[in-house]
């Protein structure tokens, strides 16, 4: 598109349209013809929230407002590719450059406007009580179960790999909400949150040996949901028997859990990185499958996921052995497949991804690289990997953390060594938000 008349671009990543964004559609049309970008949905999860409309759904939303002379879409959160392609004369922007991500974009669209002398305008950013109420109920529908519950599987269609954060409280749960790295070259953030039974168990000062009852486990849920909005991925360590099971589905289907990974063992649990140093005794092929059709059967919505924890590799039962039980466990139901190794390299892992893919392209693959640590996501992949887990991170950051704070305190009789190793109460109360 290009006419006589400037071209003022300006990009929202929005699924409401309020007073602030008229504002801005208000000024821009004094410099030209206005041109709005769309952000799409894997920018979106990247840079904001979850977008509750779709991508096409938000540029038809923008396509309403009279000023507007054409509606795109903007691929990436770096302006580059649709700068260069449109060559506005004006960006046009809101004032409210506060947050890491946002200067980061600043610098960005400075920088490609100035490869051939386009300009950046900055009005001031609208904000008052009824945006703040529409921010609010914004906020409050991404956090509700049924929107919740489905964001999974909405995620594995929008995004290369689902990027999930182990949480075992409120506070771990808004770390995970609210990080967000910026750069250069990419902004992102986390996913989803996975509630893990070792790290919800250590926290609790219990072994992690299904100690923990459900009931304390979904209070864990519950403290979690009440403070953030992106879905959660429960450990139910083996699932215990079938007949209790489908009530564990039943209740994570109702808080509004987007899916379950229960893993091919019985008896008394062991963590599976001790392997074969302590007894531990996978389940028969058949039994296992019983219990997730015994889950799936239970679900009331399409939303939840029931993935199967492969337990082969850990138990050294080899790579057969890990693939049969994958294929049986799919056409059990299973929603996914989860493959777990203790291995430092990432070779198995990687063998059982590229076996798996060449029968099945379109089941989702679970791994968790605590052991094998060096590899990326990006590697991961490449091999058909759809969710990486960061499974125990937080916790073992936190531990050694509070005991040196303690160490220092009782060493000195005092807090002041320790403090500046400290964050302030000032800032970690900055997470939370008030209504």
């Amino acid at each position: 598109m290009r006419s006589d008349n400037p071209i003022v671009y300006t990009c929202f990543c929005t699924d409401v349209i309020h007073d602030g964004h008229l504002n801005l559609i208000n000024e821009a049309k004094k410099y030209g013809d206005v041109v709005v970008g769309v952000l799409c949905d894997s920018e979106m999860v990247k840079y904001n929230r979850f977008p509750l409309k779709t991508t096409e759904e938000r540029m038809e939303l923008v396509k309403g407002l009279p000023d507007v002379k054409k509606v795109i879409v903007q691929d990436k959160i770096m302006y580059d590719d649709v700068v260069r392609e449109l060559r506005p004369d004006y960006i046009i922007h809101g004032d409210n450059w506060v947050e890491d991500s946002m200067k980061v974009i600043r610098k960005n669209i400075i920088s490609v406007l100035e490869e051939y002398g386009g300009e950046l305008i900055e009005v001031p950013y609208t904000f008052n009580e009824k945006i703040q109420k529409i921010d609010r109920q914004m906020r409050e529908k991404l956090a509700m179960p049924e929107l919740r519950r489905a964001r999974l599987r909405k995620l594995l269609k929008i995004v290369p790999v689902v990027k999930t954060i182990e949480v075992h409280s409120g506070l771990t749960g808004l770390i995970a909400e609210k990080t967000v790295i910026a750069d250069d070259e990419q902004i992102d953030q986390f996913d989803a949150m996975w509630i893990s039974s070792l790290c919800d168990s250590t926290e609790k000062g219990k072994p992690d040996i299904e100690l923990v009852d459900m009931t304390s486990r979904f209070r864990t849920i519950n403290d979690i949901m009440e403070v953030t909005t992106k879905p959660i991925i429960f450990d139910g360590d083996t699932g215990g028997i079938a007949e209790h099971f489908v009530y564990t589905v039943r209740s994570l289907e109702r808080m509004g859990v987007s899916a379950v990974i229960i893993e091919d063992k019985i008896g008394l649990k062991k963590n599976s990185l001790f392997g074969t140093e302590v007894e531990q005794t996978q389940d028969e092929i058949e039994h296992f499958c019983e219990k997730i059709s015994a889950g799936k059967n239970a679900q009331i919505s399409d939303d939840f996921m029931i993935i199967a924890r492969i337990e082969s590799l850990i138990l050294e039962q080899g790579m057969e052995d890990a693939l049969k039980r994958a294929f049986a466990f799919r056409d059990a139901g299973a929603d996914g497949i989860m493959i777990h190794s203790r291995r430092k390299e990432p070779d198995e892992i990687l063998e059982f991804c590229d076996k798996f893919r060449a029968k099945d392209s379109e089941t989702p693959i679970v791994v968790v690289p605590s052991s094998f640590n060096t590899i990326t996501e990006e590697e991961l992949t490449a091999h058909g990997v759809n969710i990486v887990i960061y499974a125990n991170q937080l916790l073992r950051a936190a531990f050694p953390a509070m005991q040196n704070a303690a160490k220092s305190i009782l060493k000195h009789h005092r807090a002041h060594e320790i403090d500046e190793e400290l964050l302030s109460i000032k800032k970690i109360i900055t997470l939370i938000d008030e209504l």
